[in-house]
């Protein structure tokens, strides 16, 4: 299925049109020429950095039906921490911090000036989770050779990211005041879509290396980057899951307003959070399948035999799998399927969340409709990788015939 088209699109993001962030802070990255890792961490700390937004909203809201402020700090702690767990496994990697702007090695560690966070520590009502979140970045990022300057301890006297130059927390926060519908449901409702929309764009540029790893043969690196595409799209579940967060009569009166009334369609038409820029990032994971026949070293039958697939079985089964190589070609596919998991589980869950948050009537769009709603189709697709789940399948089968024939002889 192609997740590109119009119709796959519309299906999506109608009835409820939220903002989107400017195209020119998404998609340019370009800021630090020198920085060759800019297009995936920067929106990575920016999704960070709306995390903190979205924790000034929620936990400011005087309205106690609305709030459940003590579910709210861990999903936000957790939230957090998931972040910065992706954001050390970037920065491990050379080639991402080779250029990224960090202050001069005698110059003392100093806190962001724009950010939201050391704001939030100063704040009865958000202070506990600002200081459990700068406790986080000193343990998850010690291995980094700096710290994110937001005013977390620095004992190692690491020098500091140039945090504000990188993220631009005004610019990034004053996107907030172009949304037509200003009310705190609102608020959240938005804050949360940019930080997965932040997601989607550091997995955009992530799924580029990827490529560019697999077609220079450097199998371990490309490898490490699917686990962590993988652990993306499992955050990704996790931020959906904080519209279960909102209250129920405030999110559907919202989602109301919200519709387009003018769309003849709008009352048939099934309801949607997915963001065309998360779509694009589905159909670039799935794409990835074009790389398999080069990580196994073969060209593609043009007859459609088997060709990949015994190639896999060579692979999987060879006692030189071991040797060479051969352990950064199979760690890579592994990793790759991992991925294709991580994708259907999100649209499975992204479809239960939805029958929940508007009831299953709306949310498969049926109201006298006949057809096939468009999440189903995503995690009921057929193997993204039909050669390696070939492979598996007739390897399973053969340990299974030698268990039997093993219990043959025995008997």
């Amino acid at each position: 299925m192609n997740t590109n088209t119009p119709t796959f699109r519309s299906s999506y993001e109608h009835p409820l049109p939220l903002p989107v962030l400017s195209d020119d802070r998404r998609t340019a990255a370009k800021d630090f020429p020198e920085w060759k890792g800019e297009p995936t961490i920067k929106p990575a700390l920016q999704a960070l950095e709306i995390t903190f937004r979205l924790a000034s909203h929620v936990l400011s809201d005087p309205r106690p039906y609305s709030v459940d402020a003590r579910e709210w700090n861990r999903r936000l702690a957790s939230l957090c921490s998931r972040q910065m767990e992706i954001l050390s496994l970037l920065f491990e990697q050379t080639e991402n911090v080779t250029g990224i702007p960090v202050a001069g090695l005698g110059s003392p560690s100093r806190a962001s000036e724009a950010s939201l966070l050391p704001r939030l520590a100063a704040r009865d009502m958000t202070s506990c989770l600002a200081r459990q979140v700068l406790l986080q970045i000193e343990s998850l990022l010690h291995m980094c050779r700096f710290t994110l300057g937001l005013g977390e301890p620095n004992r190692a006297g690491k020098p500091s990211l140039e945090y504000d130059l990188i993220v631009q927390p005004t610019s990034l926060h004053a996107f907030e005041g172009r949304c037509r519908h200003r009310n705190r449901d609102a608020d959240v409702l938005f804050t949360i879509r940019h930080v997965s929309e932040s997601w989607s764009c550091a997995c955009n540029g992530l799924l580029g290396e990827i490529v560019a790893k697999i077609q220079r043969g450097d199998w371990e690196q490309a490898a490490s980057d699917c686990w962590i595409l993988e652990r993306i799209w499992k955050l990704l579940s996790e931020i959906e899951d904080l519209h279960m967060m909102m209250d129920p009569d405030d999110f559907l009166q919202l989602k109301t307003q919200l519709a387009s009334p003018s769309s003849s369609s709008a009352s048939n038409s099934p309801f949607r959070f997915v963001s065309a820029a998360l779509l694009e990032v589905a159909s670039m994971s799935k794409n990835l399948k074009n790389n398999v026949p080069k990580i196994l070293a073969v060209e593609v039958d043009p007859k459609g035999g088997p060709r990949v697939q015994e190639a896999a079985m060579r692979l999987f089964h060879s006692s030189g799998r071991g040797e060479g190589d051969n352990p950064g070609r199979l760690h890579l596919l592994q990793a790759l399927q991992a991925v294709e998991a991580a994708v259907k589980r999100f649209f499975f869950g992204h479809r239960q969340l939805l029958t929940t948050l508007v009831g299953s009537l709306e949310a498969t769009g049926n109201r006298g409709l006949i057809g096939v709603e468009a999440s189903d189709i995503v995690f009921t697709e057929p193997p993204y990788f039909p050669s390696l789940d070939a492979a598996k399948t007739f390897l399973g089968d053969l340990w299974q015939r030698e268990l039997n024939k093993n219990c043959s002889l025995e008997q």
